[in-house]
């Protein structure tokens, strides 16, 4: 930050200091506030153009935290107009463009970004994701050179051959594709350290705590929230955006607060020890679920706008449905399927930032689908009537009659605006960021079946499950 007068470094320090803390407790407003304190000191401050710079990119990365994606790229265009030589500030303005839809811009900086600095290998996998890769444009011969260079260093590796994989597969080079994807998931899953076998007997807990249907009257009153669950890469994104198009609905994203009041209510009882999570999941069925009900109310506050609804789509909310049933037993719980093969498929082919390290081993991905299945029959026949299932394939099938019924079963009434959710101007943070601009996508239905020799093993597993791997 510029320091002339001396003491301003001092009231930056503090003023950023203060928007973190805010975001830590949660405290939007308060974070905001901080924020606006920040740009009230960088407007009076003198000093280096590369000083300012920083500032300005300082406060773009607040602002994507407070999810102000329009804030932090107006910081960031200023950052690069101060000193455009700075990868990280494209790299930056890229992933804002990215999430406000701006997907001719974003890849334009991206472009930029590794101009300058060619071995930032999540640019490399962040571009190829932005649009269908053709003959005439791709990046394949860039990306096989930038794949050479980075041999040996595994966390560049890794997102350079998850990139190949999308352009392969987007030419349509299937075994092309299969090779790079199945290496870097190979590679990534060498790299955690992770046992399906804990998450199982989580799963099992769950179901353990959770036998019975909750009893009436308890819990917070509010009528607010939509829960949209299930796993990553079923459709969650689109049902928020056709959902974020209702009058009365606000899209909130993926929100962490509902599990993050669980684990502190529950802590709290054991002052603040840290629990092994079978204990953990055994106290939460004991909890003061009005309580928990208003502190997740309360968290959500700052995101849930003015409007009569919001929803929270954190697709891994599927594990709490028990205890948001009895904490909101007016909440409404969307849970988003697809064909067992084209969700581990999609599952597979993703680099998740962070979270479901089952999805880097087919078998382990075969299990924790097989866990997942079992709790969510649990959760149905426990919580008769509270779980609204949306079927990905009927709603690209049958898109009106499918959204006209979820909005019955969720009390809304119809608005045939809610079919143009491509034209929803709202930001996306998620993996789907670029898909959901587009119109529906019914090609990704049968894309596992390029791979069926290469998915016979997740197949099988499922099988012997009893699950049937067709729809």
């Amino acid at each position: 930050m510029p320091d002339t007068p001396p003491t301003l470094a001092g009231h930056w320090a503090r003023s950023r200091e203060s928007a973190l803390a805010a975001l830590r407790r949660g405290d939007l407003a308060a974070a905001a506030q901080a924020l606006a304190q920040l740009e009230s000191l960088l407007a009076a401050a003198e000093g280096p153009a590369a000083a300012r710079a920083r500032a300005h990119a300082e406060i773009g990365d607040l602002a994507v935290l407070l999810e102000d994606y329009s804030g932090a790229r107006r910081h960031y265009g200023a950052a690069l107009a101060l000193d455009p030589r700075q990868a990280r500030f494209w790299f930056n303005r890229a992933t804002v463009q990215r999430f406000l839809g701006d997907l001719a811009a974003a890849e334009r900086d991206y472009d930029a970004c590794l101009e300058l600095d060619p071995a930032d290998a999540q640019a490399w996998l962040n571009r190829s994701e932005l649009r269908q890769q053709t003959a005439e444009r791709n990046h394949l011969p860039q990306l096989e050179q930038a794949l050479q260079a980075a041999l040996g260093q595994w966390q560049r590796e890794v997102p350079l051959r998850y990139a190949l994989a999308k352009e392969y597969e987007d030419l349509g080079e299937w075994p092309r594709a299969w090779a790079q994807l199945s290496a870097g998931a190979a590679l990534r899953r060498r790299h955690l350290e992770y046992d399906v076998r804990a998450d199982l007997a989580a799963l099992a807990s769950i179901r353990d705590a959770f036998p019975d249907p909750p009893s009436a009257g308890v819990g917070a009153a509010s009528p607010g929230p939509i829960f949209i669950l299930g796993l990553p890469r079923t459709g969650s994104t689109l049902v928020e955006r056709i959902l974020g198009r209702h009058s009365q609905v606000q899209a909130a994203g993926e929100l962490p607060h509902f599990g993050a009041a669980v684990v502190d209510a529950v802590q709290r009882r054991h002052a603040g020890r840290k629990l092994p999570r079978s204990q953990l999941i055994a106290e939460s069925a004991r909890l003061d679920f009005t309580a928990l009900g208003a502190d997740y109310l309360r968290r959500t506050r700052p995101r849930a706008g003015q409007r009569p609804f919001f929803t929270d789509k954190l697709p891994l909310n599927f594990l709490y449905c028990g205890l948001i049933a009895r904490a909101l037993p007016h909440a409404r719980l969307v849970h988003v399927i697809r064909g067992p093969m084209a969700t581990c498929y999609s599952i597979y082919k993703v680099l998740f930032d962070r979270g479901y390290p089952f999805s880097y081993d087919l078998n382990e991905l075969a299990d924790y689908y097989v866990g997942y299945r079992a709790l969510m029959a649990h959760w149905e026949r426990t919580l008769p009537g509270r779980l609204v299932t949306i079927r990905y394939e009927t709603l690209l099938d049958q898109p009106q009659g499918t959204v006209e019924r979820l909005l019955g079963e969720l009390g809304l009434p119809w608005e045939p605006h809610c079919l143009a959710f491509e034209d929803n101007p709202a930001p996306v943070a998620t993996a789907s960021a670029a898909q959901v601009r587009r119109p529906l996508y019914r090609e990704s239905r049968s894309l596992w079946r390029r791979y069926v020799r290469e998915l016979a093993p997740l197949a099988a597993r499922l099988e012997a499950a009893g699950i049937a791997i067709e729809p």
